[in-house]
């Protein structure tokens, strides 16, 4: 809604989330943003404004009913699967840590998917944290918004007792551990976790996310978020087509 006081807006908000899906689709630093959408200093401060609110997660978790409801599903999800990414970052600074397993110095971002591969939960921290540790502060994120996702399934990262006890303190939670078969020869897609990694492929798309180049946690968070939303609207709007 427009602010009460000050001069009328004159700036098209629908053209300044394009240009947001823009950068977030090509990776272009603000000052290349082209001339047909709203001055750079715009859309940069409706960005940290909006992120700021929440909105993000807010049109996020929307999207997410909607296309679950076409589905023909629920729309709240009673299970998901959980997995993180390691991503590389850059010299601006801020939160980061080096992932021994995948050699990587930078951040990880932590999600969680409904069984569609729709992302639900998402967390970003430093690389060095396991995904054991970082798992219970994800989960508890989530626990209001998706009160009925109860059942995560994960692969063998998350097992032990010690995520089991934290999580006994957070809600009702069961952790349901993917192990690759032990008679399986060469690669073996392994059952349900795959879903988790399709969505990183499909967030891989946009360019923005190749490294994490934001200083702050919150900018990181909000461009992931845009990625999805960006993934959210073309996937609903194939059903209006149809």
């Amino acid at each position: 809604m427009p602010r009460p006081l000050g001069r009328p807006r004159t700036t098209d908000l629908r053209e300044v989330v394009n240009a947001l899906l823009y950068i977030a689709t090509t990776g272009c630093q603000w000052r290349m943003l082209p001339k047909d959408f709203p001055p750079c200093s715009t859309v940069q401060r409706y960005f940290y404004e909006w992120r700021a609110l929440g909105l993000w997660a807010h049109i996020n978790h929307h999207l997410v009913m909607e296309a679950r409801e076409l589905e023909g599903r629920e729309a709240s999800p009673t299970a998901g699967v959980i997995d993180s990414q390691s991503v590389k970052t850059t010299e601006s600074g801020g939160i980061r840590g080096y992932d021994a397993g995948k050699k990587t110095k930078g951040r990880k971002r932590h999600i969680i998917v409904d069984t569609l591969g729709l992302m639900v939960g998402l967390m970003v921290h430093s690389a060095d944290i396991q995904d054991r540790d970082g798992a219970p502060d994800l989960l508890k994120s989530i626990r209001h918004r998706w009160p009925w996702l109860l059942h995560v399934f994960a692969d063998g990262g998350y097992s032990g007792d010690k995520l089991k006890r934290r999580l006994k303190k957070i809600g009702r939670f069961t952790v349901e551990i993917i192990k690759r078969s032990d008679k399986a020869k060469g690669f073996e897609v392994p059952p349900r976790h795959w879903v988790v990694e399709r969505t990183f492929a499909w967030l891989g798309r946009c360019r923005g996310l190749a490294r994490d180049v934001e200083k702050s946690i919150a900018s990181a968070e909000a461009w992931v978020m845009i990625a999805h939303i960006r993934l959210m609207t073309r996937r609903l709007a194939r059903y209006c087509y149809y």
